[in-house]
């Protein structure tokens, strides 16, 4: 389903604009279920959300990050140009960037 960017994007309502399925063992973490792998980030949370690339030793492809005021969401960029989708509640955002290492600058 395409979202609509009337408003600001928050976890809730990506959450109940796209299927997601639970991570297993991943508390608070959901991976985009539709098999949507051709859209990117911008086209989940749209233009006004702040979105950084990173490189990570713990991860083989691009991490995108776009940070929600109650959550955010984390793409992988394969080397194809195809994305993994993740959605994440505050909890599980921080313990993933922690695991990947990245640290984001403050807005």
């Amino acid at each position: 389903m395409a979202a609509d960017h009337a408003s600001d994007p928050t976890f809730d309502r990506l959450f109940a604009e796209w299927t997601w399925q639970p991570i297993p063992d991943c508390h608070g973490r959901f991976r985009l279920a539709s098999g949507d792998t051709e859209t990117p980030p911008e086209g989940l949370v749209g233009p006004n959300v702040r979105i950084t690339e990173h490189r990570s030793n713990a991860a083989r492809d691009a991490v995108i990050v776009a940070p929600l005021t109650d959550g955010g969401l984390i793409g992988y960029r394969r080397d194809d140009g195809t994305y993994v989708h993740t959605l994440n509640t505050p909890d599980g955002l921080r313990r993933k960037l922690l695991d990947l290492g990245i640290v984001l600058a403050e807005a």
